[in-house]
């Protein structure tokens, strides 16, 4: 029971860990993928073509090869590892969401018909009112499914984070099997992850509800 409780304790000490990762990349990534999503909807073409060719490599590159090359790269380049690991992993995951975020933001924003935005100007509004008055929570209406389904990806994307060192909890877990030769400990993780994305799934699934209101 004690070595329950002790294994228990330091999984949990890893999961803050795992958390960290999990909000510091909202915290990043969410601003930084509307801002990409205007950049793709430019209509300044250069602008535009540049900042979907880097989406398209973002999102078409696995995230722990990007870790890697964060994290490693600048060594191979200039000889020494300029990065601590978790400046990387935050860095890492930040851009890599925000790339997925900007696609889900940019369908959700392109899918309300141009009539609106007409409808908006009409009435006397600036195209700013138009956007964050009328636009705004039909907006958050369609893509709050698929930005959930993220979200939750990311949780246990972060286990990823231990491929540069990042002692989040899965890491914690291989440890046990090191050095003590104890398995469970990687499958007793699984306990952590459903829980916190149980608990998202019906934050979200409120979230959904008190938009039904709203039809888009």
């Amino acid at each position: 029971m004690e070595q329950f409780i002790k294994i228990s304790l330091d999984l949990l000490a890893g999961f803050g860990e795992t958390l960290k990762i999990f909000f510091v990349t909202l915290a990043f990534s969410l601003p930084l993928g509307l801002v990409i999503a205007f950049g793709s909807m430019s209509k300044f073409k250069p602008l535009a073509a540049l900042t979907r060719a880097f989406v398209w490599v973002i999102r078409g590159t696995p995230l722990m090869l990007q870790l890697i090359a964060v994290y490693y790269g600048p060594g191979l380049i200039f000889g020494q590892i300029l990065l601590k690991s978790t400046t990387a992993v935050y860095i890492t995951f930040s851009i890599n969401y925000a790339c997925y975020f900007s696609e889900i933001y940019r369908g959700g924003i392109e899918s309300i018909s141009k009539g609106q935005y007409e409808a908006g100007q009409v009435l006397g509004m600036t195209k700013s009112e138009t956007f964050f008055k009328v636009i705004l929570l039909q907006v958050v209406k369609r893509i709050i499914a698929p930005m959930s389904n993220e979200i939750i990806t990311l949780v246990k994307d972060t286990s990823l984070a231990r491929v540069v060192t990042y002692y989040e909890l899965i890491y914690f877990a291989q440890r046990y099997i090191k050095n003590a030769g104890l398995l469970w400990p990687l499958f007793y993780t699984a306990v952590y992850y459903l829980v916190f994305t149980a608990l998202l799934t019906f934050i979200f699934g409120r979230l959904e509800k008190k938009l039904d209101y709203f039809k888009a």
